[in-house]
C-alpha cells in the first residue's frame, strides 16, 4: 500500500506516547472497493488513527471496533458492508471489507517494517488470525491468504528524482511532494537548490554536467530529466537507464527525443536499453506551462508504477475494458 510506513511510524509514536494501539488490515474486499487487501489503518486508543480503508464511509465505525479490541486484548475478523452483521454501515459501493483487526500489534515487528521500508526494502508482514506477527522471510510481493496466515505486501514509497533547470523543476518536485512521493532534486541552479530546502524538499547541486552521486535510484524510483539545455542530460542519462528505476524520461520535443537517442546509440546504447527512455515525458503532448507538464509527467510515472510498469496503453485499454 501507498505510505505503509507512515503507518508503522504512527503505531510506534503512539506507543512511545504510552497509548495502546490496534493495526486494521483489508483481508478481504467483496464487489467493488477503493482499496485493496492489505490495506492498513493504525488505531490509538484516544480514538486517533492514521490511514483510510474506504472513501470515509467505514473509519468511525472501524475507530469504535479498534477501540473495543484493544481493551478485550484479543485479535478478530469482521465484515463491513455486504454480509455484514453491521447492518447500519454501508459501502456507497455497494461491496464489503474484511478487516482484520490486532490489539497491541507487536512493538518489535512494527519497528522492523518501518525500518525495511525507510531503508527502502520490501517489508511483507505475516499476520495471524490470532493476532501474531513477524515480518515475511521470503518477501512476498502480493497480498494474501495463505491458509490462516494473511500476508501484508508493501513496497518502498515512490521516489521521484527531478533532474534539471527551469520553473519545470519546481512544478514537479511540489506536486510530486504533495502526492507523498520521497523526492530528490538535482539541478545546476543554485536558487531552486535553495527554494526546494526552503520546501523541506532534498535537493542537490550539479557542478558540472557529469554523472551525479545523488542520482542512485532503486527498482521503486523514476527519474525525470527536464532540461532546455540539452548539453546537461548526456552523462546523467547515462547514469539514469544503469540502474534499475522502473521509469525514466526527459522533457522535449518528438524532434530532440530523436537526436537524443542518436547521441546515445553513437556511445554504444543498444536499442533495448533505449526503449526504456521515454520522451516526450508525460500524459499530455505539448504542454506548454510548467504545472501542466508537472501533473502529466506524475501521472505518467504513477501509472506506470501502479501497472508494474507495463505499456501505458495497456493500462488504458484494461481500465477501459473493466469499465
Amino acid at each position: 500500500m501507498k505510505n505503509a510506513q507512515s503507518i508503522f511510524r504512527f503505531l510506534i509514536e503512539a506507543e512511545g506516547r504510552g497509548e495502546r494501539t490496534a493495526l486494521v488490515t483489508i483481508t478481504g474486499v467483496i464487489g467493488r472497493s477503493s482499496r485493496a487487501p492489505g490495506t492498513h489503518m493504525a488505531v490509538s486508543e484516544t480514538g486517533a488513527f492514521h490511514g483510510w480503508l474506504s472513501g470515509g464511509c467505514v473509519e468511525a465505525a472501524v475507530v469504535g471496533e479498534a477501540i473495543r479490541i484493544v481493551g478485550a486484548g484479543k485479535a478478530e475478523l469482521l465484515r463491513f458492508g455486504e454480509g455484514s452483521p453491521f447492518i447500519d454501515i454501508r459501502l456507497p459501493c455497494g461491496g464489503g471489507l474484511d478487516l482484520l483487526i490486532v490489539p497491541r500489534p507487536a512493538p518489535a515487528v512494527v519497528r522492523a517494517a518501518e525500518q525495511r521500508l525507510r531503508m527502502r526494502a520490501q517489508a511483507t508482514l505475516a499476520i495471524g488470525l490470532d493476532g501474531g506477527m513477524a515480518l515475511d522471510p521470503h518477501d512476498r510481493e502480493t497480498s494474501g491468504w495463505q491458509e490462516d496466515i494473511f500476508f501484508a505486501a508493501h513496497r518502498p514509497d515512490l521516489r521521484v528524482f527531478v533532474v534539471g533547470h527551469g520553473a519545470e523543476v519546481g512544478a514537479l518536485a511540489r506536486i510530486a511532494a504533495a502526492y507523498g512521493a520521497d523526492v530528490q532534486v538535482l539541478t545546476p541552479e543554485r536558487d531552486i537548490v535553495d527554494s526546494m530546502a526552503a520546501q523541506g524538499i532534498a535537493a542537490h547541486w550539479l557542478k558540472t554536467p557529469a554523472a551525479s552521486p545523488h542520482l542512485a535510484a532503486d527498482r521503486d524510483s523514476a527519474i525525470v530529466l527536464l532540461f532546455h539545455d540539452h548539453d546537461w542530460e548526456a552523462e546523467l542519462l547515462l547514469q539514469a537507464i544503469g540502474q534499475d528505476a522502473f521509469f525514466v524520461g526527459a522533457m522535449g520535443s518528438r524532434a530532440t527525443h530523436a537526436a537524443r537517442l542518436d547521441a546515445l546509440r553513437a556511445r554504444g546504447v543498444e536499442e533495448a536499453v533505449l526503449r526504456r527512455i521515454r520522451g516526450p515525458v508525460g500524459l499530455i503532448p505539448a504542454t506548454r506551462d510548467p504545472d501542466t507538464l508537472a501533473l502529466s509527467v506524475l501521472g505518467q510515472v504513477v501509472a506506470l508504477r501502479e501497472a508494474g510498469g507495463q505499456a501505458l496503453r495497456d493500462v488504458v485499454a484494461a481500465a477501459a475494458n473493466v469499465a
